[in-house]
């Protein structure tokens, strides 16, 4: 029903919201500028006429959805994960100085490359989700190629920084041996982060389309061939801990590979990836004003936990303390891969029905994600509770450590419960792509909130590594708070629109580009 003063939503009994904003009509590619037209003109003042009931039955089928890629990303981020783990592993065989060189430049490389990478890539979570619910498929593998090529570019100052990572640590005040041993462990880890400039815009590529499990069966692969690889540079050719960066270099590139051939010639991508185009090379600032901001919200949260390890390290018997919140941090990042997948999900949901137009589809998608997230959030807190006077053990002999890890297991498991919250609520941002408001909502929870607090209970009031803890968990409630707040006033019709537009405004350099062709 119209709205008085409203532009029709209707042109002939077609809906302009639901229809594929290019249409193919023989060799002829047409563009319907009328629904920029309308949509300039007041469309956005109706609501989509998507039409979702709350039954058992709706939600039962939603929550097969958001399983269905919820499951196999938790696994793909694992099995990531478990890859760098096992060569920290191994390395540990070789003594105290490999083992403290890996752990510090593995550290070091996560926070000046990794997580800046994986921040600008989640931009085609926005992108590539909305094009493939509007149905402009080929917009896909345009923006994955776009996403490539920035993040090589990208990746060319942070191999600098990488090639100088001996000498950055040496300034900043660490163990001269140590730090030569991470210089050269990172020098032979840059070929994995121009293989992570290619592995993280497939991966965002693929989700977009709810294609999750064969990134699942790739990364397994990837895994079982890492193990002997790995082993055979540190201990048969002699390479030690350089040869298990050299293996996270070559697994990388080896999965990179997979995913490459099965988008190429699997009949599931037909449609989203045609051939390499030059289109890609155009408007590329178009991309980088959603990845600037996206890799700020990334880098902002990821960096505030690395901090936490730089800042115990000042506490009286740092060795108990950093000892102690790496445990804490370890034991955090692996609860977290389940709210993080369950967030690539919910991205993938809410980016599709965005860009069909389907505003209620999208809001009740969060609806359900969020009663989702916070049983498992209370699930895995509580089950963290329960095992608090023996996690420690897994980690640990000596009793002061396996102590001082049961007296903090309630704190990880409150932040356990916050960070699947917020974990959820940021996979909305980015399926919305609020990626900007999402920075700034982290700025101001984890550096005007939580990192004061932090250094106020752990330095002045003398709380140490608990105040830390605590300080941070300020900042995951805050940040809660404030995305919870940006996702309940959200105006889903207008997200709808906006979502609509960006597709539209995306296709533009293409059709451009082929009038000035046909003219010529």
């Amino acid at each position: 029903m119209e709205r008085p003063g409203s532009a029709p939503v209707h042109d002939n009994g077609r809906d302009l919201l639901k229809e594929p904003l290019l249409s193919e009509n023989g060799e002829e590619t047409r563009l319907l500028f009328m629904f920029g037209d309308e949509h300039r003109s007041g469309i956005c003042e109706l609501e989509p006429l998507d039409d979702v009931k709350c039954t058992p039955g709706a939600v039962w089928e939603e929550v097969k959805k958001l399983c269905w890629i919820a499951g196999p990303m938790i696994g793909v981020n694992l099995l990531q994960y478990f890859l760098q783990v096992i060569s920290v592993m191994l390395v540990g065989h070789l003594g105290e100085l490999a083992l403290s060189s890996a752990a510090i430049a593995t550290s070091f490389a996560g926070v000046t490359g990794f997580s800046v990478l994986m921040g600008m890539g989640s931009a085609l979570e926005t992108l590539c989700g909305q094009a493939y619910g509007a149905k402009q498929y080929h917009v896909l593998g345009i923006q994955m190629q776009r996403a490539i090529f920035a993040l090589f570019c990208v990746s060319i100052p942070l191999a600098v920084i990488w090639a100088y990572m001996g000498h950055i640590l040496a300034a900043l005040g660490q163990d001269p041996l140590i730090s030569f041993e991470a210089g050269e462990f990172a020098r032979w880890m840059i070929p994995s982060l121009f293989a992570y400039a290619a592995l993280q815009p497939l991966v965002k590529f693929l989700q977009s389309q709810g294609i999750v499990f064969p990134m699942m069966l790739s990364s397994a692969i990837t895994l079982f061939l890492h193990v002997p690889i790995c082993w055979v540079l540190v201990f048969k050719v002699g390479l030690g801990n350089k040869g298990a960066a050299l293996a996270n270099s070559i697994s990388n590139w080896l999965n990179v590979a997979l995913l490459s051939l099965y988008v190429t010639f699997s009949p599931a991508c037909k449609k989203t990836w045609t051939s390499f185009s030059r289109e890609a090379l155009y408007d590329i600032n178009s991309f980088l004003k959603l990845a600037v901001p996206s890799a700020v919200m990334v880098c902002l949260e990821y960096w505030s936990f690395e901090m936490l390890i730089l800042l115990s390290g000042l506490l009286p018997k740092p060795q108990l303390e950093m000892s102690v919140l790496s445990i804490c941090l370890s034991t955090t990042s692996l609860a977290y891969m389940i709210p993080f997948g369950l967030g690539a999900a919910v991205s993938t949901r809410v980016s599709n029905e965005l860009g069909a137009g389907h505003s209620r589809a999208a809001r009740f998608s969060v609806n359900v994600a969020l009663c989702m997230s916070a049983m498992e959030a209370l699930v895995i807190g509580s089950a963290l509770f329960s095992i608090r006077n023996v996690w420690g053990y897994a980690y640990s002999n000596e009793g002061e450590v396996v102590d001082y890890v049961s007296s903090m297991m309630p704190l990880l498991a409150s932040s356990t419960v916050l960070d699947g919250i917020q974990g959820v609520l940021s996979g909305i941002a980015r399926g919305c792509g609020w990626q900007k408001l999402g920075a700034y909502a982290n700025l101001g929870a984890y550096y005007v909130v939580g990192i004061p607090i932090a250094v106020i209970l752990a330095f002045v009031l003398h709380f140490g590594g608990r105040g830390l803890w605590l300080g941070i968990l300020c900042g995951l409630f805050a940040q809660a708070i404030l995305l919870f707040i940006i996702t309940l006033c959200t105006d889903w019709g207008k997200q709808a629109k906006e979502a609509r537009e960006r597709v539209y405004a995306s296709l533009l350099p293409t059709v451009t580009g082929n009038i000035i062709k046909d003219e010529q």
